[in-house]
């Protein structure tokens, strides 16, 4: 299984922003970040396949989740 990102290509900024995803993804392998495996052109969108994590997006588990400030800078530190 893998998830799939899709960027829409339409505005001038968003291809200069997939680009710097991509490389960033691309160069920075770490065990506390998703594993980037390719990128494919679709009609007006950039689609980037990655690993799949379950349990939603990381903005679904930050909302859903309370940190006290000491976790918080355990979660960045890591």
């Amino acid at each position: 299984q893998v998830a799939v990102k899709k960027m829409t290509l339409d505005e001038e900024m968003s291809e200069e922003l997939a680009a710097n995803e991509i490389v960033v993804m691309r160069d920075n392998k770490n065990a506390n970040i998703v594993t980037y495996l390719d990128s494919y052109l679709v009609d007006a969108e950039l689609w980037l396949a990655m690993e799949f994590m379950d349990g939603g997006t990381l903005f679904d588990v930050l909302r859903a989740v309370y940190l006290e400030e000491g976790q918080i800078g355990a979660v960045c530190r890591e």
